[in-house]
């Protein structure tokens, strides 16, 4: 059986204070994005990929599958969001054409405008809840231990940037 190895004094503190860093963070964005936006944080970060996908060269659409994938969703929770954002008329959604079981996700150009719309205080949320209290040694620190942990888990993924 194999020994347990409890976290120590340092490890216990820096734990507790990463779980109330990213739960605040978290608030925080969702409150702003709610407030000004009148959208969930967790929709921003679904017309962010979208409109990175409509970027790039090819149709301009995701496969609901990756989209999941790429952002940790369930299935049942994305299906669930692109419903909700269909209505606001900031995605539609269309059967693949090469695969009947799949199902491809577009941003609107109204949802290219309520994410543009919602950027700027997104962004000024982001750099007073994180950035504004760090160095810019601490944001490279910071930039590198999330990589690590990314890569403990998937060390097939590439951490973002």
């Amino acid at each position: 059986m194999a020994r347990r190895r409890w976290l120590d004094k340092d490890e216990q503190t820096a734990w507790r204070a990463y779980l109330l860093t990213t739960q605040l963070v978290d608030e925080a964005l969702d409150r702003q994005l709610q407030r000004d936006a009148q959208m969930p944080h967790a929709y921003y970060g679904i017309l962010v990929r979208l409109d990175e996908a409509r970027r790039q060269p090819g149709e301009g659409t995701l496969r609901m599958t990756d989209l999941a994938r790429g952002l940790r969703y369930s299935q049942s929770r994305l299906t669930h969001a692109i419903t909700s954002m269909e209505g606001s008329g900031w995605v539609v959604r269309r059967d693949c054409p090469t695969d009947r079981r799949s199902q491809l996700v577009a941003i609107t150009e109204q949802g290219v405008a309520a994410l543009a719309d919602a950027a700027p205080g997104h962004v000024a949320a982001v750099r007073s809840a994180v950035f504004d209290q760090l160095t810019a040694e601490q944001v490279t620190q910071l930039g590198a231990i999330c990589a690590a942990i990314v890569r403990g888990f998937e060390p097939t993924v590439t951490p973002p940037g």
